[in-house]
C-alpha cells in the first residue's frame, strides 16, 4: 500500500509506495481508508513540537473513514464491508497493540490507530460505525474534530440560555465548538481568532461578536461585553500559553470555567493567578472533549441534522495523499480549516 511516514521530525513526510500490510493479531482489524483528516496534532508531531519522538520510524493520523476489509481474532463490533469512522478517542472494544509495518526491511511502527495510508490496520475500539445518512467526507470529522469540538460545549460545560460564551481559536475544532454551543443558545457567544477570515466565519456560524486576538485591549473588550465580569464558560482550541492564559483570566470570578483542548509546544507553561481560583475561576483541559463515541457520535450526527449545522464549510481544501506535506504547510499557515485527504474517494458509494 502507499503510505506517508516521518523519518525525521521537522522533515516533510516521506510517501512510501510498497508498505507491507500486517497480518492482523487479535483486537486488530484492517480498513481501506477513504479520507483522511489532518489536524494540529499530526502538525506538532512532524514539526518535532511534541518533544522527542522514541519511536521514528512510524505512520500517523488518527481522524477518517474508510471500509472494514477483514476482522482478528476477537473483533465483534465490526463486520467486513462495514463504513466505519476512526478515530483517537477509545470506545468500546478490544485494545489492541499499535500494527507493525515493513517498508523494503525496515519496520515501521504505529499506533492504535493511523489513517495516512491507503489501507491501516487498526484497533477494534478505535472504530465507530458510519452512521446512516452521514458521507464518508463529512464523516471524517466526527474523528476528531467533533467529538472534541462539540463534546466541548456539551460535555465539560452546561450552556444555559442566560450564559456568555467565549471561544478562542476558529479552527477546526474551535467552529465545530461553535456551532454545537450555538445550539444551546447562549445569550452571547464570542469568537477570538487575529485571523479576519475566521472571525468572518465565525459570525456566519452563529457568534453574536468576533474579537481580534491580536489587540493588546483584547480582555478589556471581552470585560466590555460581559458588563466587567468576564465570561461564564471559556473555551480554547488555540492550543498556546497565550491564549489559555487568555481564556482563564477572561472568565468571570464565582464559578467561570476556561477549558482547553489543544496544547502548546512540549516544554511551555502557562502562568495564572492562583488567587482567582481562590476566587471560584476553574480550569481544566479536555481529553476529547470528555467523548464516548459509541454514546456520542450517532447524538452528535443527529444534533447537526436536526440543527441544520454547516459541517461542510470545515472542509475547506482537499488534497491527494501525495499532497500531504502541501496540507501540513497550509494548516501551519492557517489557510485551511480542516484539510481532507482524499485517499480512496472512489469506495465512498
Amino acid at each position: 500500500m502507499k503510505a506517508a511516514v516521518l523519518f525525521e521530525t521537522g522533515k516533510p513526510l516521506r510517501i512510501l509506495d510498497d508498505v507491507e500490510i500486517p497480518a492482523l493479531l487479535p483486537g486488530q482489524v484492517e480498513v481501506e481508508i477513504a479520507y483522511s483528516g489532518v489536524c494540529h496534532s499530526q502538525l506538532m508531531e512532524v514539526r518535532g513540537k511534541r518533544g522527542e519522538d522514541k519511536f521514528l520510524p512510524h505512520l500517523l493520523g488518527h481522524e477518517a473513514t474508510g471500509i472494514v476489509r477483514a476482522i482478528g481474532d476477537g473483533v465483534n463490533k465490526v463486520c467486513p464491508g462495514d463504513k466505519v469512522i476512526l478515530g483517537w478517542i477509545r470506545g468500546t472494544g478490544l485494545e489492541a497493540a499499535g500494527a507493525k509495518y515493513n517498508w523494503q526491511g525496515t519496520h515501521l511502527n504505529s499506533g492504535g490507530i493511523t489513517t495516512f495510508s491507503e489501507r491501516t490496520v487498526v484497533s477494534e475500539n478505535r472504530l465507530t460505525r458510519l452512521p446512516e445518512g452521514l458521507s464518508m467526507d463529512l464523516g471524517v470529522l466526527f474523528g476528531c474534530a467533533i467529538p472534541t469540538g462539540a463534546g466541548m460545549a456539551l460535555n465539560e460545560i452546561i450552556i444555559e440560555p442566560q450564559h456568555t460564551v467565549l471561544i478562542i481559536g476558529i479552527g477546526g475544532i474551535g467552529a465545530i465548538a461553535l456551532m454545537y454551543a450555538k445550539c444551546k443558545n447562549p445569550k452571547n457567544l464570542i469568537a477570538v481568532d487575529v485571523n479576519p477570515d475566521k472571525r468572518k466565519t465565525a459570525l456566519q456560524l452563529g457568534a453574536t461578536h468576533a474579537l481580534d486576538g491580536s489587540r493588546d485591549d483584547i480582555l478589556d473588550q471581552i470585560r466590555t461585553l460581559t458588563d466587567g465580569k468576564g465570561a461564564d464558560y471559556c473555551l480554547d482550541a488555540a492550543g498556546r500559553t497565550s491564549t489559555i492564559e487568555l481564556a482563564f483570566n477572561a472568565v468571570r470570578r464565582q464559578g467561570g470555567q476556561c477549558v482547553f483542548a489543544s496544547h502548546p509546544e512540549a516544554g511551555q507553561m502557562i502562568s495564572i493567578d492562583p488567587f482567582e481560583l481562590v476566587n471560584g475561576k476553574q480550569i481544566k483541559g479536555s481529553w476529547g472533549g470528555n467523548t464516548s463515541p459509541d454514546r456520542d457520535l450517532p447524538h452528535f450526527y443527529r444534533m447537526s441534522v436536526d440543527n441544520k449545522l454547516p459541517l461542510a464549510t470545515m472542509i475547506t481544501r482537499r488534497y491527494s495523499l501525495d499532497k500531504i506535506n502541501d496540507a501540513l504547510d497550509d494548516l501551519e499557515a492557517g489557510a485551511v480549516m480542516r484539510p481532507l485527504l482524499e485517499i480512496n474517494p472512489a469506495i465512498d458509494g
